[in-house]
C-alpha cells in the first residue's frame, strides 16, 4: 500500500504539472485566467462532492470551525489557481510552476511570524538560497523583451503564498471533519469567488466552445482526480518521500511548456530552477524527518 500511495502522490504532482500547461494553452487561445481557474475548481468540486457522498461518515459539516478553516483553505486555493495562471500568462509555465513551488518557504515565514516554528540559521540560509534562485530564474537583474514581466514574478510568488494559506486552512480544518468535506467547502468557496470576479459572459460561453474538452481535462486532472489521489496517497506516504515526489509537478510543467508552448530557458534560468527545487525539497525533507 505504501508503494501504491507513493504512486498516487506522484500522479497527483504529474497531473498538477500538466494542468499548468493546459491552462497555458487555454490562455494562449484568449481565455481569461479567472475563467480558466474557475473551471478548474468547479469541475474539481463535482469530483469531491461524489467522494463525500461515497464516504459521508465523520464529515463534521455541523462544526462551525470546519466551515471557517475550510473557507480559509478555499480562499487560498482560489488565489493559488488564479495567480498561477496569471503568472503563466505573464511569463512561462516553467517559471510560474517553479515560483509556486516556493510555497514551503512562505509556510516557514508565516510560521515564524505566528511563532509556530522556531527560526534557525539553516532555515534562513535555505530561504536565502531560494531567493537567489528566484532572481536567477526570473532574471530580475536583466529584464528581457518578451521575458517574464514583474507582474508574472509577483503573481508566481503570490500563488505560492496562496498555497501556503490553503495548507494552513486545511491543517486547522482537519481535526474538525473529513478531507472530503474540507475540499467540498474549499472548492465551493473558490467557485463562488471566481465566478463573481470573472467575466460572466466568457465563463458561460465556455460551455459551448470548442475549447470545452480542454476545460474538462484541466478540471479533472488539475483538481478532481489529483486532489483525491494526493489526499489518499498522503495517508500511507512518508512526508519526506512526498516532498521529493512533489518535484514531479514543476518538472512536468516545464517540459510541457517546452514541448507544447515552445518555451525555453537559458542556462542561468535552469540553474536558478535547480537551486530552488533542490533547496525547497531538502528543506521540506529535513523538516518532515525531525
Amino acid at each position: 500500500m505504501a508503494k501504491l500511495s507513493t504512486l498516487f502522490v506522484m500522479l497527483a504532482a504529474l497531473f498538477w504539472g500538466l494542468s499548468g500547461g493546459i491552462g497555458g494553452v487555454l490562455m494562449a487561445d484568449g481565455w481569461d485566467p479567472l475563467v480558466v481557474s474557475f473551471y478548474r475548481g468547479a469541475i474539481g468540486l463535482l469530483f469531491v462532492l461524489v467522494w463525500l457522498a461515497l464516504r459521508p461518515g465523520g464529515s463534521g459539516l455541523a462544526d462551525r470551525r470546519l466551515w471557517f478553516w475550510s473557507a480559509m483553505a478555499g480562499l487560498g486555493v482560489a488565489g493559488n489557481f488564479t495567480f498561477y495562471f496569471v503568472s503563466i500568462s505573464e511569463g512561462s509555465v516553467a517559471v510560474a510552476a517553479t515560483l509556486m513551488y516556493c510555497a514551503p518557504v512562505f509556510v516557514f515565514l508565516v510560521s515564524f511570524a505566528l511563532k509556530l516554528e522556531r527560526p534557525t540559521p539553516l532555515k534562513w540560509a535555505a530561504i536565502a538560497m531560494v531567493m537567489l534562485g528566484i532572481v536567477l530564474l526570473t532574471r530580475l537583474y536583466d529584464v528581457q523583451p518578451g521575458g517574464v514581466t514583474p507582474v508574472g514574478v509577483i503573481a508566481g510568488l503570490l500563488s505560492g503564498l496562496s498555497y501556503a494559506v490553503f495548507i494552513f486552512g486545511f491543517k486547522y480544518a482537519a481535526p474538525h471533519g473529513s478531507p472530503q468535506a474540507i475540499l467540498v467547502i474549499a472548492f465551493a468557496v473558490l467557485s463562488l469567488i471566481l465566478f463573481a470576479l470573472g467575466d460572466t459572459q466568457q465563463t458561460l460561453s465556455a460551455l459551448s466552445t470548442s475549447s470545452w474538452p480542454l476545460f474538462v481535462t484541466l478540471g479533472v486532472l488539475g483538481a478532481g482526480v489529483s486532489f483525491i489521489l494526493y489526499i489518499v496517497g498522503l495517508n500511507y506516504t512518508a512526508p519526506a518521500v512526498a516532498s521529493i515526489v512533489a518535484m514531479v509537478e514543476p518538472v512536468t510543467a516545464s517540459l510541457f511548456g517546452v514541448v507544447a508552448l515552445d518555451e525555453s530557458l537559458v542556462a542561468i534560468q535552469l540553474a536558478g530552477m535547480g537551486l530552488i527545487l533542490l533547496t525547497v525539497t531538502a528543506l521540506s525533507v529535513s523538516t518532515s524527518t525531525r
